[in-house]
C-alpha cells in the first residue's frame, strides 16, 4: 500500500512539474535594455512574457557597464527589445558576449522602439565630440512622452508576434486595455498641466524635451555647458541671470545629476530644483511607466502653479 501511494505521488508531482514546465516554456522571453521598455512590454505581453530590465532606472543609461550578468541574462532571451537612438549602444557588447543567434541585430529576436518616433532634436550641423554627448540621431529619450505609447507599445506587439504569432490575439487585448489606461491618465494629465502651458523650465541634462513638449512647457536652457560636460562657472552665471529674466520655476534633475549643484542654482534664480523619475524606478513610487508620469506631472503641477 506505501509503495503504491508513492508511486502515485511521483506520478501527480511529474504531472505537475510537466505542465508547470509548458506553462514556462510557452512564455517569451524577454530582455530590455531600460526599464522604461520593460514595463511597456510587461503591459502588452501580460502572462505570455516574462520581462527583465538590463538597467535600473536609477541608472544613467548613457554610460550602462556591461557585466556578465547582463550576457546571461541575454543568452536565455527570445527577444530583446531596446531603445535606440544610440541611448543604449553599449547592448552591442553584451549580445556579442551573450553567444545568442536569435538576437543578434538583424536576426527576427531583435526589436529597436524607435522605429517610427518622430525624433525631436536631430542635429542640423555635423556632430564632433566637442559637442559633449550630442546625439546625431535625435533626443533618445522618447519614452518621457505618454504620448508616443501607441507607436513604442506597437513595435513592442510586433515583436512580440514575431515569437509567439499563437497569441497576437492575446497581445493586441492587453495593448489595447493599456493603451485605454494612458487615454484616461492623459486627459487627467492635460487639465492638470493646462494652467502651467508656456511656463519655461530649465533641465540638467536634455532629457525631458519630449515631457515638456507634450504638455506646452518650453525649456530655455540646460545646467550642464554641452550635454554630458560639467558647466563651467561662467555658464552658470549666464543660466541664473537667464532664469531671473525669463521668471523659470523649475530645474528638471535625473537621480545621478549633481543635486547639490542644481540646487544652488534654482536658489539663485529664486526656483526649484525637482529629481524627476527620468525613467520607471528613478524615484519612489514610479514603479511602472503609468505611475513615472504621474510622479513627473504631479511634481511639475506642484512647483509651478
Amino acid at each position: 500500500m506505501a509503495r503504491s501511494i508513492t508511486t502515485l505521488v511521483l506520478a501527480a508531482l511529474s504531472v505537475g512539474l510537466t505542465f508547470g514546465g509548458a506553462d514556462a516554456a510557452d512564455k517569451v522571453r524577454v530582455v530590455t535594455t531600460i526599464p522604461d521598455l520593460k514595463s511597456l512590454t510587461e503591459a502588452v505581453g501580460g502572462d505570455l512574457a516574462d520581462v527583465e530590465s538590463l538597467t535600473r532606472g536609477t541608472q544613467n543609461f548613457h554610460e550602462a557597464e556591461v557585466r556578465p550578468s547582463m550576457m546571461l541574462k541575454l543568452r536565455k532571451a527570445d527577444l530583446l527589445i531596446e531603445n535606440g537612438v544610440e541611448l543604449d549602444s553599449w547592448v552591442d557588447v553584451a549580445v556579442n558576449g551573450a553567444n545568442n543567434p536569435n538576437i543578434v541585430r538583424g536576426a527576427r529576436g531583435r526589436i529597436e522602439i524607435s522605429r517610427g518616433i518622430p525624433l525631436l532634436e536631430v542635429p542640423s550641423t555635423r556632430v564632433d565630440r566637442s559637442m559633449g554627448d550630442v546625439h546625431p540621431l535625435g533626443n533618445p529619450h522618447f519614452s518621457l512622452d505618454p504620448g508616443l505609447a501607441p507607436i513604442i507599445t506597437q513595435n513592442i506587439l510586433d515583436g512580440l508576434v514575431r515569437i509567439a504569432p499563437q497569441h497576437r490575439a492575446a497581445f493586441e487585448k492587453n495593448r489595447a486595455a493599456f493603451l485605454a489606461k494612458v487615454d484616461e491618465q492623459m486627459a487627467r494629465w492635460t487639465k492638470a498641466m493646462e494652467p502651467m502651458r508656456g511656463a519655461k523650465v530649465v533641465a540638467y541634462h536634455p532629457s525631458f524635451i519630449y515631457f515638456v513638449t507634450r504638455f506646452g512647457l518650453t525649456q530655455v536652457g540646460t545646467v550642464e555647458d554641452r550635454p554630458g560636460i560639467p558647466p563651467s562657472p561662467q555658464h552658470l552665471v549666464n543660466l541664473i541671470h537667464q532664469m531671473r529674466e525669463d521668471r523659470v520655476k523649475a530645474i528638471l534633475v535625473e537621480p545621478w545629476n549633481d543635486i547639490k549643484l542644481a540646487t544652488r542654482v534654482a536658489e539663485e534664480a529664486g526656483a526649484k530644483a525637482l529629481v524627476m523619475a527620468s525613467a520607471v524606478g528613478a524615484v519612489k513610487g514610479a514603479d511602472n511607466y503609468l505611475a513615472a508620469i504621474d510622479y513627473n506631472v504631479t511634481a511639475l503641477v506642484n512647483a509651478l502653479r
